[in-house]
């Protein structure tokens, strides 16, 4: 399916390299150049030329025929076979050892040749390597800073500099280096041009714009609940995506009593039920809500209660951090009423800005001080609340978001890819390690 080969890392093989023992070096320049397999190696390998020779003297000999162990692609093994046969050597598919998770090569990586991440690649590999078992959210999560990034710098104005800056940095070679980020910082602008239409903001309220929606000063109720609206959505998607990774990771059964699977989403579950019973004033929903969230804090204690060890000690140990997640959730979801503070705070600078301008503004000398002023103005609220915006809706994504769609680190797939072609011409010898010998 396409949306599982997007989000799912490739799959790995686990595989071992066997080679007539005259033609082991020949077997390994092909490995090297396909850069297709990550060798498990006892040392740390390195690049140079004087590699080949390190790695074929580690290899496990038998008799006439030498053999290496590692991971590969599936989708590279019959690339690789057709390029070992001419040396009489071959990749033999391995079972996978218990307890040992494969690296991790996303879709969309090429070990042929180095790739610049995008900046929604970025945001997932800063905060860790995706495991093997799990999915990668970083076209989601991309999506969900830029949403969260506008709310809080809504003005269309400033929003368009930005698009401006995403294109200058996508056609302009000069600024090639920095074209990685162009589609981010073009979605951030796009997203702040919408909600500044919404707020009927254009370099603050100059009345270029109709407000579409609501003014943030005029109504911040609304904006609150709106912010809380669209954290509750983006953690239930965290919870999605937290419950695929647990199943995958575990199972069902691991799945059901994780903080961050099955239980912690039925908790989710319970609270936006009570949320809704108690706008709509019905006690059976309340009362649904009610059993939903036993369920779900039954659930939650078992798994913790097993986690800790059990006994008294671990019983103890599971109450208190069940406490801890009840309040952990909640606060979580209060975490996102910032996304319409710092709206707020947005709107409030450029309205200090615009009032200052308009109080300048005189069919004289003064027309040019209010120019001024405006322009310094922008310029320091658009640099001051898109760092902040920027650094906000960063912090929302890795502690409330990533917290439960990851639970494990994985370990980024490295494939051995020494130069064989290079002049090994040093006028140094080396003695390399001994060969190993199965009994």
């Amino acid at each position: 399916m396409p949306w599982r080969e997007a989000l799912s890392p490739v799959r790995m093989e686990r595989i071992a390299l066997v080679a007539p023992l005259a033609a082991r070096h020949e077997m390994l320049a092909e490995v090297a150049r396909s850069s297709a397999v990550e060798l498990d190696l006892p040392y740390e390998p390195g690049t140079g030329p004087e590699e080949i020779d390190r790695a074929a003297d580690a290899a496990v000999v038998h008799g006439s025929v030498a053999a290496l162990v590692g991971w590969s692609p599936t989708q590279r093994l019959t690339e690789l076979q057709a390029a070992l046969e001419p040396h009489g050597a071959s990749a033999v598919p391995l079972r996978r050892p218990r307890g040992v998770q494969p690296p991790t090569l996303l879709t969309g990586d090429e070990p042929r040749r180095k790739q610049v991440p995008v900046l929604s690649r970025l945001l997932v590999d800063t905060y860790t390597t995706v495991p093997y078992a799990d999915l990668d959210p970083a076209r989601i999560a991309g999506v969900a800073y830029v949403v969260m990034f506008g709310m809080m710098f809504g003005d269309a104005g400033q929003g368009a500099l930005l698009v401006i800056a995403g294109l200058l940095l996508r056609f302009l070679p000069r600024l090639q280096r920095f074209r990685r980020t162009w589609l981010f910082i073009t979605g951030a602008g796009l997203a702040a041009v919408f909600f500044g239409i919404l707020y009927g903001e254009f370099f603050g309220p100059t009345g270029v714009l109709p407000v579409l929606w609501l003014e943030p000063l005029e109504e911040p109720i609304p904006l609150l609940v709106a912010a809380l609206v669209l954290g509750a959505v983006l953690l239930a998607g965290s919870y999605v995506l937290g419950t695929i990774n647990r199943v995958r990771e575990g199972g069902w059964g691991y799945a059901l009593y994780a903080r961050s699977g099955l239980a912690g989403a039925l908790l989710f579950t319970a609270i936006g039920l009570v949320a809704w019973g108690l706008l709509a004033s019905a006690p059976v929903i309340l009362v649904v809500a009610g059993v939903v969230a036993l369920l779900a804090l039954v659930l939650m204690f078992i798994g913790l209660f097993a986690e800790s060890g059990g006994g008294p000690t671990g019983g103890l140990q599971a109450s208190v951090e069940l406490v801890d997640s009840v309040v952990q959730l909640g606060s979580n979801l209060v975490s996102f009423t910032r996304l319409a503070a710092f709206g707020l705070t947005h709107a409030a600078l450029m309205m200090v800005v615009w009032q200052a301008t308009t109080a300048l503004w005189a069919p004289d000398w003064r027309a040019a001080a209010a120019v001024v002023v405006f322009i310094i103005g922008n310029a320091l609220t658009f640099a001051l609340e898109g760092l902040v915006a920027g650094i906000q809706a960063l912090r929302l994504e890795y502690y409330e978001l990533f917290s439960r769609v990851f639970q494990d680190e994985g370990r980024r797939f490295r494939p051995w890819n020494p130069d064989p072609d290079a002049d090994q011409s040093s006028g140094q010898v080396s003695v390399p390690p001994a060969e190993r010998h199965l009994p």
